[in-house]
């Protein structure tokens, strides 16, 4: 009887010490991804051993990291041992550059030895660039992904384990897809937003809970957010007067220009941070306090390439050429990610900064003479003109044909004459003389299907 009563009684105490473990220290998040199979707090242990290297030490730490990475495939994936077949592994210069085509093929070709889609992270690339795949990151790598994640969110004292986000982003239509990511909301303690509906009564009801919840953070898509915060400066409100827990707004997966971020830090009334990022990477690039935005060297070895795949020296810009140094999964290896920066004369080693993300490479506009030009630079000079009265909501530009665009917009009046002539003169000034505008009103724009708005998009560029 007396032992009956004993386990009975541990028992009790158990219960007590996983739940308050569970639900009073709050570590739902780091629980979660341990219970997954992600060794978390060894990544993070391994994460601040790479930080606590000086400049040497981080240096010699990369250039054998690289060496690794590319040993590894080379003797367990089949795929790489095809595709680098010409590598030397001493010469850095040898090692051909992947691209997304490369690997839009069936994933178990892909896979390293011993590596299935059971004992991996699978998932796949949201399609924004018009070339999406299915992609797998060991369990080691992902925790990593994970630490810096959590590393970089902590240089603004957010924690995932008890800090509440307004989460702007798309979600799973499909049932099974749906209540996954609401679990994830659970347990990561966030209060999700439908970024596929932007009406004002959509705001409205966002303000009431802002009003309701104390969100101490935001994250997600940059185009809601920044329609959100136009919503509030019509109606004269500051967010975070009625959320007064609300300390930071961080923008992810779209261009976010200079005047958007200034009408977010005005009207949201916190710090507006800019995350780059890839999922079947790593985040890329994080703001840092100071404004610097500073490249991910401890999981990631980024290039500025030219055409010719010549490594171009810091300050110059290229198509950004990116190594994973710790996915033995999948090789990611000189992997081109199809977009365009530049890494500022600044940058170090152990402290790239990313000084300029100028697009994607398939962003680009072809004219009629054979001049080329980024897409998003023309879309922001139209941008400044389309925007200044406050008609137009949102809008995004397709180029149809060599000499014709097109302008989609969402506004509550069609444009004026005048209004159409000077985007009209504007384009043709910082393009070419003799090209088509054309303009048509929408009631919204169409995003992808994970709520992305991709705000240039040239047909020409389909096939490329």
């Amino acid at each position: 009887m007396r032992k009956n009563k004993t386990n009975a009684t541990n028992t009790r105490i158990f219960f007590i010490y996983f739940t308050k473990y569970i639900f009073f220290d709050l570590n739902l998040f780091n629980l979660s991804l341990q219970l997954k199979g992600f060794p978390i707090r060894k990544a993070e242990r391994v994460l601040k051993t790479i930080q606590n290297k000086n400049d040497h030490a981080f240096d010699v730490y990369v250039e054998h990291k690289k060496q690794d990475i590319i040993s590894y495939h080379l003797k367990h994936n089949s795929f790489y041992k095809t595709f680098g077949k010409s590598i030397n592994p001493l010469d850095w210069n040898t090692i051909p550059v992947m691209t997304k085509k490369d690997l839009q093929q069936p994933l178990d070709t892909l896979m390293s030895d011993g590596f299935t889609k059971k004992n991996v992270y699978v998932d796949k690339t949201s399609g924004a660039s018009g070339q999406p795949f299915i992609f797998t990151k060991d369990k080691f790598c992902h925790a990593l992904t994970w630490a810096i994640i959590k590393n970089r969110f902590g240089w603004f004292n957010i924690d995932f384990n008890t800090t509440k986000q307004a989460r702007f982003y798309g979600i799973p239509l499909d049932k099974k897809g749906f209540y996954i990511e609401k679990l994830k909301d659970f347990v990561s303690r966030r209060t999700r937003f439908n970024v596929f509906d932007l009406s004002d009564k959509a705001f409205e009801n966002w303000l009431s809970v802002f009003k309701t919840k104390e969100l101490e953070y935001m994250n997600g898509y940059t185009s809601p957010m920044v329609q959100f915060a136009k919503y509030l400066k019509r109606k004269n409100i500051v967010l975070s007067m009625e959320c007064p827990a609300l300390k930071v707004c961080i923008t992810t997966s779209e261009m976010l220009f200079e005047n958007d971020k200034q009408l977010l830090k005005t009207q949201f009334g916190v710090p507006v941070v800019n995350e780059y990022g890839a999922s079947e990477l790593d985040l890329i690039a994080f703001e840092k306090p100071n404004g610097k935005w500073l490249v991910n060297s401890e999981t990631l070895f980024v290039e500025v390439l030219d055409d010719n795949n010549t490594v171009l020296p810091y300050g110059e810009e290229g198509r950004l050429v990116i190594t994973s140094l710790y996915n033995k999964s999948q090789p990611f290896i000189r992997y081109d990610i199809g977009d365009i920066g530049i890494l500022s004369k600044e940058s170090t080693v152990k402290e790239p900064i990313l000084e300029k993300l100028a697009g994607r490479t398939n962003d680009m506009a072809i004219l009629p003479s054979g001049k080329k030009a980024a897409g998003l630079t023309f879309y922001y000079i139209t941008k400044s003109i389309i925007e200044d009265d406050g008609n137009v909501k949102e809008f995004v530009i397709e180029q149809t044909k060599l000499d014709t665009f097109k302008i989609i917009y969402v506004s509550s009046k069609n444009l004026s004459e005048e209004k159409m002539q000077h985007i009209t003169i504007e384009m043709e000034k910082y393009l070419e003389k003799g090209l088509n505008i054309n303009f048509e009103r929408h009631d919204k724009l169409v995003r992808s299907k994970s709520g992305k708005l991709k705000q240039f998009l040239s047909y020409l560029n389909q096939n490329t």
